[in-house]
């Protein structure tokens, strides 16, 4: 059964960091292209940063360019998130996805993160 469990949100002041971290299991990590996504209140659920290939390519909001970068360690199955310089507009529930070669999409639980003073 595909799992997938974020963590490390949390509340954080405007120009702070943190970094999510979504360990995977149940199906064969390196297959999957990773992806992260955020939903804030009274807004649809938008992509913030993928792979979209298995060479390792990514790709970034353009909110979200030279402040997150994606990485992932397949030893490990795991995906982070590493988000710098964070504003107030980054508060949100984010949420890893994982995509199977043949379409097929699951989703994690959702980590809270706050940026507030």
């Amino acid at each position: 059964q595909v799992q997938l469990v974020e963590s490390g949100g949390g509340l954080v002041q405007p120009g702070g960091s943190l970094r999510l971290s979504c360990a995977a299991s149940g199906f064969t990590f390196s297959r999957y292209l990773m992806n992260w996504y955020r939903q804030a209140p009274g807004k649809e659920r938008e992509l913030v940063a993928a792979f979209t290939s298995a060479g390792g390519s990514t790709n970034y909001a353009d909110s979200v360019k030279s402040r997150f970068t994606i990485s992932r360690d397949n030893a490990k199955n795991t995906v982070y998130l590493q988000m710098n310089s964070l504003k107030p507009e980054d508060t949100a529930v984010y949420y890893c996805s994982a995509v199977a070669p043949w379409g097929y999409r699951a989703w994690g639980q959702g980590t809270q993160v706050t940026v507030s003073s």
